[in-house]
């Protein structure tokens, strides 16, 4: 294998600065992800009241550090692979953020996923701050040796400000519970002691919460059913298109179809199938284990890709990657609720081409907060030795994410904006006041 050559800056990096505004050329659908992440916080500032004055906070990362992860390839050769840990706010507590590792990823992206994770931590107002971190590798071409000796070296370099005070790492888009087992061992080695607190999403042996690995598709399918009596939409005789059908939508699809919804189309990596009296989605689940993908699933009809956006459903679940729903099929999605698994699943043009036509979008930063809430159950359990059962976690995640969206809900009545802006309302103003009251050292 050789190592993976790293890309061009992304011109999300280039232009603009950090908190300045985008140039006009720029097309609303090209923005890259913080990108779109800056447009998001400037829809909200008019609505912040005085503390607009610290707003700029939202758009300047606290710190960004960019590592080199040399390893030894079972062929003897060395590879380097590029690593990122971006700490984006820690005015109302530590960083708390996954690790991803993926091909694609880049600075640009990791900087916005740590603060979608400030927003998304203080929409549930658990006390984190945003933080997110990846490798650019394709984790598949790497063998069980390579993986644990890249995860390792990456946790060395990035020791310098993980922590179980400072910022706590856990899983992301192909990273698992054996990852963060890799992780926690190596900071504890290097520390001298057992530190079973520095990440979230650990094997239960190792200091793990229960209920952890579908917290995050919990969460989506709870907020899914506050917002569907809010619109009249029975969930019972609900048709369901899930993009992604890992731990968030595969967990999610499960839970829709025990309450009697039909899950008519699933997408993936290897495909899009669909059926429109309800795939077996434990049978699918199954085919998926065996084989790594919904594709050659006998029970289905295989359709085109692009295909997926014109499914006739009353709710379309992303939980894949970001940037998915754009300006090109928003027009042709015919969903009545979007509910947002994955992380920036839908550009800001998207956005306002969905809300004119009506369709309620459940955003990111609320629908998949389960996982971290969940994370943040596991964290008090470590310091604490002391753990709970999974129902009363389920209870817990269940309560929190139905309160939190409450409250948002609220927020978007009162002042007539979408959930999006109005869960960004709800957060950037708690994460300003705790900038406010702590001031400013020296």
């Amino acid at each position: 294998m050789s190592p993976n050559a790293t890309p061009p800056v992304a011109s999300s990096l280039i232009a603009p600065p950090l908190g300045h505004a985008l140039p006009s050329y720029l097309q609303a659908d090209n923005l890259g992800p913080w990108g779109i992440y800056l447009q998001q916080v400037d829809r909200v500032i008019p609505y912040l009241g005085h503390l607009a004055r610290w707003a700029e906070t939202l758009k300047r990362p606290k710190r960004a550090l960019v590592v080199d992860v040399p390893i030894q390839l079972d062929n003897g050769t060395v590879a380097h692979f590029e690593g990122y840990r971006v700490q984006h706010n820690t005015s109302r507590g530590p960083g708390k953020g996954g690790v991803r590792f993926h091909q694609d990823v880049t600075l640009s992206e990791v900087m916005a996923l740590s603060a979608w994770m400030s927003i998304k931590n203080a929409a549930v107002n658990v006390p984190y701050g945003g933080a997110k971190g990846g490798i650019r590798v394709d984790p598949k071409a790497l063998s069980r040796g390579e993986l644990e000796r890249m995860t390792r070296r990456y946790t060395s370099e990035i020791g310098i400000i993980i922590g179980p005070t400072k910022d706590i790492p856990a899983p992301d888009v192909n990273t698992n519970e054996q990852v963060m087992a890799w992780m926690m061992d190596t900071y504890s080695m290097n520390q001298g002691a057992t530190a079973t607190g520095v990440v979230t999403g650990k094997p239960v042996d190792l200091g793990g919460s229960l209920g952890r690995r579908d917290a995050t598709g919990r969460g989506v399918f709870t907020v899914g059913m506050e917002a569907a009596q809010h619109i009249g939409l029975d969930v019972v005789s609900a048709r369901v298109a899930v993009q992604g059908f890992g731990n968030v939508g595969g967990v999610a699809a499960r839970l829709f179809a025990q309450t009697g919804a039909r899950v008519v189309a699933v997408q993936d990596h290897g495909g899009t199938i669909y059926q429109a009296s309800g795939l077996d989605v434990p049978a699918l689940q199954a085919h998926v284990a065996a084989t790594g993908s919904v594709a050659g699933f006998p029970q289905a009809e295989v359709i085109a890709n692009d295909t997926f956006w014109d499914v006739d459903c009353d709710i379309l679940i992303p939980a894949a990657l970001e940037q998915q729903i754009t300006a090109a099929n928003a027009g042709r999605i015919k969903a009545r609720m979007i509910i947002e698994g994955a992380n920036g699943p839908t550009t800001p043009a998207a956005d306002d081409i969905l809300q004119e036509r009506g369709i309620l979008v459940l955003p990111d930063v609320i629908a998949n907060a389960g996982g971290v809430t969940v994370s943040y159950f596991e964290w008090v359990q470590d310091f604490s030795s002391y753990f709970w059962s999974e129902d009363e976690i389920n209870a817990r995640l269940v309560r929190i994410m139905k309160e939190a969206f409450s409250g948002v809900w609220q927020v978007a009545q009162d002042h007539k904006v979408s959930l999006r802006t109005a869960t960004f309302i709800v957060a950037c103003k708690r994460i300003l006041h705790a900038r406010e009251l702590r001031g400013l050292y020296p």
